[in-house]
């Protein structure tokens, strides 16, 4: 195998992206503001993250419940990280503070499936094999399940408690 420049430069700065993504999910994994907005959108783009491959899958029964499987797996997920989440309503607005350690695994399962599917081009690239598909492979659903399950749910999950603190408001 011959090493090229391009290789050596990928092997050396892969390494730091890695490092920089999880840097980036680290600081989103602290004490912040709830939004409703956002609740609703991550609800909204995270759902359309299982049911878009979801519809593509119809005819591959094993993808599609690898991704049922992952959708499923972070449900569960979520779940118990709602439950290890800190709330705090002030009078300045809803606060949370999530589990930093389980969100930041949820979404690198996510990013190290994608950087090994960019891999795999990289290195099948001049050779007559053809590209695959990000819905082709079994594993990558799981992990697309899982993430989006994850992140999904737990939005869902802060809507609920902004709506229960909302009647508590509203009765007060």
């Amino acid at each position: 195998m011959e090493i090229t420049v391009t290789t050596l430069a990928l092997l050396v700065l892969t390494p730091l992206l890695v490092w920089r993504i999880y840097l980036r999910i680290k600081s989103q994994m602290a004490y912040q503001r709830s939004i409703v907005s956002r609740h609703y959108t991550a609800v909204l783009v995270f759902g359309a993250m299982i049911l878009v491959p979801a519809a593509q899958l119809l005819g591959n029964v094993t993808n599609l419940a690898s991704l049922l499987i992952g959708a499923a797996g972070g449900i569960a997920y979520a779940v118990w990280g709602l439950k290890l989440t800190r709330f705090e309503a002030s009078e300045k607005g809803y606060w949370f503070t999530p589990n930093a350690r389980l969100g930041i695994v949820m979404a690198m399962i996510l990013v190290a499936r994608l950087l090994y599917f960019g891999v795999e081009i990289y290195a099948n690239q001049g050779k007559d094999v053809a590209p695959q598909k990000l819905t082709d492979s079994a594993l990558t659903m799981l992990c697309v399940g899982l993430t989006a399950g994850y992140f999904g749910m737990y939005s869902a999950g802060l809507l609920r408690w902004r709506r229960r603190m909302r009647k508590e408001v509203d009765a007060a």
